[in-house]
Order: C-alpha cells, then structure tokens, then sequence
C-alpha cells in the first residue's frame, strides 16, 4: 500500500494588517476631505444667492464682510449711499421730565415730614433732577468723634423714615466728616468714623420699617466737604449725614461722572488739577 504524502504546511502571511490600514487611511481622507468641503465657503456662490435675494425682495445689495465701524463714521453697508452715522445714546427706563416731577414730589412731602428742624436750619432738603438730598448737621445726630445716635435726633430721623419706607427709591446714606484727624479704639480715621455714621443711620432706618435692601450705606471721611474746613464754622458744616433718595440707581452715578469729566476738560486735564479735584471730593 502506498504511503500517503503530507500536506505541506503553508506558512503564515504576516502582511495582512496592511489591508486593514489601508481600509482605514482611505476612510480617514474621505472624512477630512467632507469636513473641509463643509467648512469652506463659496463666495462666488454666495453672491450669486445674495443678488438673487436682493433682487427678489428689492432690498439694498448686502456685504458679506463683516461690519467695519470706525470712531467717526460707522458703515453698516458696502456702498457709499447706504453710509450712516450711529451716535452712543443712554437709555433709561423713564423720561428725565417724569424723573424730575417725582423727584419735585418727593422733596415736597420729605421737607413738610421735617419743616421744624428746616426752620431751624439743621436740616437741608435739595431736590435735583434725578434724586432729593436730605443733609443733616451731624450736632443733632451724633457726639464728637462718637457714631451713636442721640436722643433728640430720634423724632427727626423716624419722621423721614415714615416717607422713605413707602417709596420704592432706593437710598443712599453717606456719612461725612471735617479733615480734623481722628485715632482711637474705635476709628482708626475719618474713614471708618463717617462709614459707622452712615450705618447707624441706616440700621435706625431698618428698625423704623424701611427695607434694608433698598439702601445702602456710605462713608466719604473729609474728602466731599462742602465749606472750608479752616474754619470752625465750615468744619461744623462738613460734619454731616446726608440722605439721597434716588430716581434711578444708576442715574446720580452716571451724572456725577459726566459732571467730573466737563470739570476735568474745563480745566484743561492736566496732573495737576486732576489731583486737585480729587483733594476736593469733586471724584
């Protein structure tokens, strides 16, 4: 019987992998070749659109390139007769002439709350246009160098917080004080004596039913002061607390800061008188 031969034995190919990598570098080319087709943009095609539109809709031919503004002609278009201007304007939620007949309102009801001590010329009610200052002589709130309220100032301050709780205005308190210096356990500075001033005020304000969120507490030290303080007279009158109801809570900030910058270009915007305008409280 003859003996049967053995299958040979093929070997085996190690260059498989190939077609595997192949399969998968092709695959990966085809996906970049699609995400570049999509993220270019065919500009010739993009005006044929354009002037199709325009054409349709009969409206001004459009750019595609972006919005060029520039700080004195701002061009919104890509032609010469579609050119327009745009001035900055501010907005606010109310006319200014409502603002002021509510804010003449206010001053009114707030000087009738307090007429006695008016007459007596402890306490000032100024009206502006966007807000109502109620300044009071720091003699009838508060001892020298001390932040807690006295006696006699109680009728005064809770007549004024019988108005202010039934407004919806918020309030500003600011404490001010002279340019005497001041250092002891309690106040370190001015800072820190016209800052816990305006807090009592405040505080006194909350217990008298006035909602705390609506105000806020400020102290200016003697760096606001409204007379010379080389005199005992004008010192007097910068010791104060001052009380601002405000159409806006925004509207007395952006007015001061108009007011600084028209003071600043009057006096030419120089270092110098910058600096003096600071020393002054006019910041």
């Amino acid at each position: 019987m003859a003996r049967r031969k053995p299958i040979p034995h093929e070997s085996e190919n190690t260059d498989r992998w190939m077609v595997s990598y192949a399969d998968f570098v092709t695959l990966l080319f085809a996906f970049f070749v699609v995400m570049y087709a999509m993220s270019s943009v065919n500009e010739g095609k993009y005006r044929v659109l354009a002037d199709t539109m325009n054409e349709a809709f009969k409206v001004a031919p459009k750019s595609p390139d972006p919005i060029q503004i520039g700080k004195e002609n701002k061009v919104i278009s890509g032609t010469e007769k579609t050119k327009k201007i745009i001035k900055p304007i501010k907005v606010l939620p109310k006319s200014q002439r409502t603002y002021e007949r509510e804010m003449q309102q206010i001053a009114k009801i707030v000087s009738k709350a307090v007429q006695p001590l008016i007459d007596q010329g402890l306490i000032k009610v100024t009206q502006h246009k966007l807000w109502v200052e109620v300044e009071m002589n720091s003699k009838i709130l508060f001892s020298s160098a001390d932040s807690e309220l006295e006696d006699e100032a109680l009728p005064a301050l809770k007549a004024l917080a019988e108005v202010i709780k039934k407004l919806p205005n918020s309030v500003d308190v600011e404490g001010h004080t002279d340019n005497v210096p001041i250092s002891n356990e309690l106040f370190p500075s001015n800072w820190e004596l016209s800052a816990s001033r305006a807090a009592s005020v405040v505080h006194l304000f909350t217990r008298y039913g006035v909602d705390p969120r609506r105000m806020s507490s400020i102290g200016y030290a003697e760096f606001r002061p409204v007379a010379n303080n080389a005199t005992a007279d004008g010192r007097l009158r910068n010791r104060r607390v001052k009380v601002v109801i405000l159409a806006d809570k925004n509207a007395r900030r952006i007015v001061e800061i108009d007011r600084d910058i028209d003071q600043a270009k009057r006096e030419g915007g120089s270092s110098s008188n910058s600096t003096n305008v600071n020393a002054e409280g006019g910041l």
